[in-house]
């Protein structure tokens, strides 16, 4: 493991490159070095299986069998129930598969090119990330965040409900960095107002460091760092400086950067102790507090 993250510095690139604005192919990864899912404890919470399974957040599920639409054998389910491999749970008539569901989630590195869109449809019919992923049985690969149709870099995605819920929930502010090529120079001024807070339509947002990295000509590159992910963030905070964005790239999520030798249009899949690595990492993330509702004053006149 590196200073910030997961190291993935030996990763081997899936396959052949190209240029960033056509779809390379699917690159099936190197089965002869995959590990096979790790079984974890015999028994586990039922709302934790079913996010796992990828139905949605742990609170969705709680929600869910709440409403008494979940069975597990037969016999409808209370919330906190330990269920194992062997056990049959059923929501809404449909069976879930707690032995699958008790295995870590695969979890795949993407190097998003220019020219993608990260969405299944597109009324525009333009190129998918989907595309490009390999094919899964049994689940969907889902992303963590996304990424707009002219921002390249770092997209991950799992197959598991829960953690990808985990990794995007607002509470959580988990880091993302871009590295950011601006049209003109960035004064101290502009780095001070980056840092300190920038009025959006949608609130204030502001980065958490933002650091110069030289340039040539009329561009400037610099990195910033943010703990949000909102849409077009990064471009709309330096619109508001007066700089337009010609180059954007994600370079790191939490703990996970973009791999120095994973080329544009492929993927790497973690392995098993990678995996469990960034589970770990992220149930030792701090969770603050929940914001405290103002009281119910009723209705106005």
């Amino acid at each position: 493991m590196n200073k910030r993250g997961i190291n993935t510095r030996e990763a081997r690139p899936a396959g052949p490159g190209g240029d960033r604005m056509q779809r390379a192919r699917a690159v099936p990864v190197d089965r002869r070095h995959a590990v096979p899912p790790v079984e974890m404890e015999s028994t586990q919470k039922l709302q934790k299986i079913m996010a796992q399974s990828g139905l949605g957040s742990r609170r969705d599920m709680e929600l869910l069998i709440g409403s008494g639409r979940v069975t597990v054998n037969g016999a409808t389910a209370q919330i906190g129930a330990r269920v194992g491999p062997h056990d049959q749970i059923k929501v809404a008539g449909r069976v879930i598969h707690a032995k699958s569901a008790t295995r870590l989630p695969r979890v795949l590195l993407y190097h998003k090119p220019e020219g993608e869109i990260t969405s299944r449809d597109d009324p525009r019919r333009r190129p998918s990330v989907f595309e490009r992923l390999p094919v899964i049985t049994g689940a969907k690969w889902l992303s963590i965040g996304r990424l707009d149709f002219n921002t390249c870099g770092l997209l991950i995605f799992t197959t598991s409900g829960e953690f990808a819920n985990r990794m995007m929930h607002p509470r959580l502010e988990i880091e993302r960095e871009y590295a950011v090529r601006v049209m003109g120079q960035l004064q101290p001024q502009h780095l001070t107002r980056l840092t300190q807070g920038i009025e959006l339509e949608d609130g204030v947002a502001r980065c958490e460091s933002v650091e110069l990295r030289g340039g040539e000509g009329a561009n400037q590159w610099c990195h910033v760092v943010l703990k949000e992910g909102r849409n077009r963030i990064v471009r709309r905070i330096f619109e508001k400086l007066g700089f337009i964005v010609s180059r954007l790239m994600r370079v790191r999520f939490g703990i996970i950067e973009l791999p120095p030798r994973l080329k544009r249009g492929q993927y790497y899949e973690l392995s098993a102790d990678e995996a469990q690595r960034l589970l770990d990492w992220l149930d030792a993330v701090p969770q603050p507090p929940p914001r405290q509702r103002p009281p119910n004053r009723g209705t106005r006149a």
